[in-house]
């Protein structure tokens, strides 16, 4: 098994949770698949534990990655790094494997480096001020911060990096695009990762038109992508296109 070729022309590839459609996602196994392919940027999920650790998992609670019953386990941010150490993943083809653990925010920015690739790191929920900042410098720290563009539903996230971090790209997320995203977009100079289902040339020109990056996510459908492409999207997310 292997990625989708799909004739993406100048459009930059971003793969989804890392290649979450050959390897469980937001795992090493999947980020080092993104770094061994063609991928622009490698995307994962951020939460904030307890103690204020930093982990790359999708959901609030871990049993959709370890039983496949979404919903139940332990919850990320109301636990430690030391009972989330413990959790053991389930691979895609059953079983588990030693490296199929939750990796720490530094083992998804140390490979991303590592294979020179940009890091789309998704901020899940609305985190307090000083865990942004904190997971920021931890970033800094490690010498990828210009290397890493911050994506979030929440816009509050946003809006606090930017304040700390004027040069740092952001990526506000949404489902469809409204006059008054498109404001926020100017005023804060973030750029837009908008669901494809909705999406439109029209909106793509227009957000074009007033300076911003389109990122589109997560297209699966390599005609869908590559129609995607020939409207001149920045970037598209995806799980298995490359």
């Amino acid at each position: 098994m292997d990625t989708i070729k799909v004739n993406h022309g100048e459009t930059k590839m971003v793969a989804h949770r890392g290649v979450s459609g050959l390897e469980l996602e937001n795992t090493v196994a999947a980020f080092i698949a993104a770094g061994n392919r063609s991928y622009y940027g490698v995307e994962t999920d951020v939460h904030v534990t307890a103690d204020g650790k930093f982990v790359v998992i999708h959901d609030e609670t871990v049993g959709r990655v370890t039983t496949g019953e979404k919903g139940t386990g332990l919850n990320v941010e109301e636990s430690t790094i030391e009972e989330i150490s413990k959790v053991k993943l389930t691979s895609k083809y059953g079983g588990t494997r030693a490296d199929l653990v939750i990796p720490m925010l530094a083992d998804y920015i140390e490979i991303c480096k590592y294979y020179g690739k940009v890091c789309v790191l998704e901020i899940k929920n609305e985190f307090p001020e000083d865990a942004l900042i904190k997971m920021a410098e931890e970033i800094e720290a490690l010498g990828y911060i210009d290397g890493t563009i911050f994506i979030s539903f929440k816009e509050n996230n946003l809006k606090i990096l930017r304040k700390a971090y004027p040069d740092v790209k952001l990526q506000f997320l949404c489902h469809v695009m409204t006059d008054e995203i498109l404001a926020m977009l100017d005023e804060y100079n973030f750029d837009l990762d908008i669901r494809h289902k909705d999406l439109t040339k029209e909106v793509v020109d227009l957000v074009h038109e007033h300076g911003h990056v389109i990122n589109v996510w997560t297209v699966d459908d390599p005609e869908r992508a590559e129609l995607l492409a020939s409207w001149g999207v920045d970037q598209i997310t995806t799980n298995i296109c490359e």
